[in-house]
């Protein structure tokens, strides 16, 4: 049976309890990853990315320039400490640069 909640919860709680219970965090976390990507690496680098998506703790870039990915592939370890510090949490581990 479902736990129920009182009315001295607050909207945050609730949230949270709803996130967990329905396992929409993966979800979540995907939305999450793509405005931080796009947040951190400013309109030169969203104008060549074609998709980001996150698959466990694996982050897979693709990028429609070969310079670009070459250029990002030396600063992986940069990227995912910036990433992880944005998301406030260890939630990448590596980069996928494609």
């Amino acid at each position: 049976m479902a736990k129920r909640l009182n009315n001295e919860n607050t909207i945050g709680d609730v949230l949270k309890y709803i996130i967990k219970e329905n396992r929409l965090q993966p979800g979540m976390d995907q939305i999450s990853v793509k405005e931080a990507w796009q947040s951190l690496m400013g309109n030169g680098v969203n104008s060549y990315t074609k998709s980001v998506v996150l698959k466990g703790t694996i982050l897979y870039v693709e990028l429609s320039s070969a310079v670009l990915r070459e250029e990002l592939s030396f600063g992986k370890s940069k990227i995912i400490a910036m990433l992880n510090e944005e998301l406030r949490r260890d939630l990448i581990k590596e980069v996928v640069l494609r």
